[in-house]
């Protein structure tokens, strides 16, 4: 792949102005988000991880469980991580919890977590090999 066939694949850019201080604004296409190393201004970097790992799972969880016809009314995931630290503080550990409503079946929803972090979650990849990984499920249907 040459240069310019890498530049224009659009699922891989984006800019970051500086705003001043440690606060930036990151901008792909017409979406910005704002980015602080305080959290004043916007969520911090290693945040803003945390936040596109618990997306890109929950992006695939939702589409595996559609197609598998099951019927998912609500899902809230919580993530929280634990850094080294001294620098460069990258993520030891990473827990998430996915809070999911309707007659989604155990197993279907297990299957989807796993299927997530095996094989199609590109952002959980990314991440260090030696990162260790946690997660939990729990299914209420009222």
């Amino acid at each position: 792949m040459t240069r310019k066939e890498r530049t224009l694949r659009g699922d891989g850019r984006a800019a970051l102005t500086w705003n001043g201080g440690l606060r930036f604004e990151a901008r792909a296409g017409e979406f910005a988000v704002p980015m602080d190393s305080t959290g004043d201004a916007g969520n911090s970097p290693t945040v803003l991880l945390l936040e596109a790992v618990a997306g890109c799972m929950a992006i695939d969880v939702v589409d595996i469980l559609n197609k598998g016809r099951q019927e998912l009314r609500a899902m809230r995931i919580q993530i929280s991580g634990d850094r080294m630290p001294d620098p460069p503080r990258y993520f030891t550990d990473i827990h998430m919890t996915f809070d999911i409503e309707g007659k989604v079946a155990d197993a279907k929803a297990e299957r989807a977590v796993q299927l997530s972090m095996d094989k199609y979650c590109s952002v959980f990849h990314t991440l260090r090999p030696d990162l260790v990984f946690t997660y939990e499920i729990a299914i209420a249907d009222d």
